[in-house]
């Protein structure tokens, strides 16, 4: 199981961004949560999912933003869960907790903390990509987004006024599709730390 405790940067200097974030996390449908985003504490949410694919997302489009701190804690949850995170309990909980902490300090603001050392390769994996997306320009962000959303290169650069060889450019430029791979195996070291 997968616990991720995020943790709004700066928090003081800036408006709070839990509620909404939460709203729109708990909304996606593709990113399925075994209990949706709560807020724990003042600046901080949490959620649990069994999917790797999911925390792997989620913890890297958080990083990504610069406005969060986030830990994935990887291992047993107490079950059956219950209604809300905050009375959760069990290794993850206190895995996501400590990899919050350190992710405050670490780069791309992202931790991870299980018992196997896949959880540390996934690690690794995951702030490279969260430290490459957090220096791409407005541009490639702009036109991974949409290929993101499943639009060819030619619709995006249709979209945005520009040439497919442009969006291209800004697609090579930004490392969108060998961040795209890196993700994946992220994910894949992430399920085979909680196996």
């Amino acid at each position: 199981m997968f616990v991720l405790t995020v943790d709004q940067r700066r928090s003081r200097e800036r408006d709070d961004l839990v509620e909404a974030t939460m709203a729109a996390l708990n909304r996606d449908a593709r990113r399925p949560l075994r209990l949706a985003f709560d807020r724990t504490a003042g600046d901080e949410m949490q959620a649990v999912t069994d999917n790797p694919a999911t925390a792997s997302a989620i913890a890297l489009e958080l990083a990504a933003s610069g406005q969060w701190s986030v830990g994935i804690g990887v291992g047993m949850v107490r079950e059956p869960l219950p209604d809300n995170t905050r009375a959760g309990a069990g290794e993850a909980f206190g895995r996501a907790r400590a990899a919050v902490t350190a992710a405050k300090a670490a780069p791309g603001h992202i931790a991870v903390s299980g018992a196997s050392v896949l959880a540390g390769q996934a690690e690794a994996v995951l702030q490279l990509v969260a430290s490459v997306a957090h220096k791409r320009s407005r541009l490639s962000v702009e036109a991974g987004l949409l290929i993101d959303q499943g639009l060819t290169q030619q619709e995006a650069a249709e979209r945005l006024g520009i040439s497919q060889q442009a969006v291209s450019a800004r697609l090579h430029s930004g490392l969108w599709h060998e961040s795209r791979r890196a993700a994946e195996v992220a994910a894949a070291l992430l399920e085979g730390a909680d196996a």
